[in-house]
């Protein structure tokens, strides 16, 4: 009886065993047959190691210790480079600390996995960023990247995307955050901004300066002509008044002489009008003092024979 029970014994264990190993791969089957893919991500289902799809953001199942999921990335991501060394047109070398702000495509990610795989920025976007960066600030001359850094940035953003957009990656911005040269020729910069602050300054003075010659000439010549004005009306208000007296006197002298002729046209035909005007013209007095032979004012009075 006891070795029956004996021979029964691993049995039954051995069975509870079987049990619980079917049990656990099952429940390994049940949990590994779904998988969640996060908003802003995609997951990229490999099969025995080859990718088969590309899932967005959910609930999903797969085929259990056949299909694995490898999550990648759509959000705006960030790559920073702290020392870029390049030299510009006129041989000045330079550090550059320097970031990208980039994404990918969603419906290129089972092309950029397949060929780049999950380190795709490291592969592609690292050399290439640093290679079109290079190539674009050898075509600015020093003082150039100092005076126009903006157009420096967008033509290194522009070369960075057309040399990545076959990839399905997307450049949203380049940042320079800092661009610097040696000291020496930072100085030897200072110095000519400095000269050509000092140059626009004398300019501006100059052209402040021929603004108020400008200003004077003018004010000069309308009081020139202000006075020329007024001496031409004076002048013709003088030669008016000269004209006027002029007149005056041509007519007071037309008068006299009119008067005289009259006068005189009267004497010639009235020999009385003498004598008339002569006893007019006597107080009747005679000369105190009397010269032998001299005329005496007098008044011929008509004698009547009667008298």
């Amino acid at each position: 009886m006891s070795m029956v029970d004996q021979s029964r014994g691993p049995g039954r264990v051995l069975r509870r065993i079987g049990v619980g190993l079917v049990i656990f791969f099952g429940l390994i089957v049940v949990l590994s047959s779904w998988y969640t893919i996060d908003e802003g991500e995609v997951g990229v289902v490999l099969r025995n190691g080859a990718v088969q799809d590309v899932a967005g953001p959910g609930l999903h199942f797969k085929t259990p210790l056949i299909d694995d999921v490898v999550t990648m990335s759509t959000r705006t991501e960030k790559l920073d480079l702290p020392q870029v060394a390049a030299y510009s047109q006129d041989i000045q070398a330079a550090e550059l600390y320097m970031s990208v702000n980039y994404r990918i495509v969603a419906g290129s990610a089972k092309e950029i996995y397949a060929t780049l795989g999950v380190n795709f920025a490291d592969r592609v976007l690292l050399p290439t960023l640093l290679d079109r960066t290079k190539a674009v600030f050898g075509h600015f001359n020093a003082p150039t990247i100092i005076s126009e850094r903006t157009r420096l940035v967008a033509e290194i953003t522009d070369s960075i995307r057309q040399a990545v957009a076959d990839n399905g990656i997307i450049i949203e911005s380049v940042q320079i955050e800092n661009i610097d040269f040696s000291d020496a020729f930072e100085q030897a910069i200072e110095q000519r901004m400095q000269a050509e602050v000092e140059v626009t300054r004398l300019k501006q003075n100059l052209e402040r300066e021929k603004v108020q010659a400008e200003i004077r000439r003018t004010a000069a010549q309308g009081q020139a002509d202000s006075t020329v004005v007024q001496a031409r009306a004076e002048a013709e208000s003088r030669a008016l008044q000269a004209k006027a007296e002029a007149d005056a006197l041509r007519l007071k002298g037309e008068a006299e002489a009119a008067s005289i002729k009259a006068k005189a046209e009267a004497m010639n035909t009235n020999p009385q009008l003498i004598d008339l005007i002569r006893a007019e013209r006597w107080d009747g007095k005679l000369p105190g003092t009397m010269v032998p032979g001299g005329a005496l004012p007098f008044i011929e009075l008509e004698r009547s024979g009667n008298r």
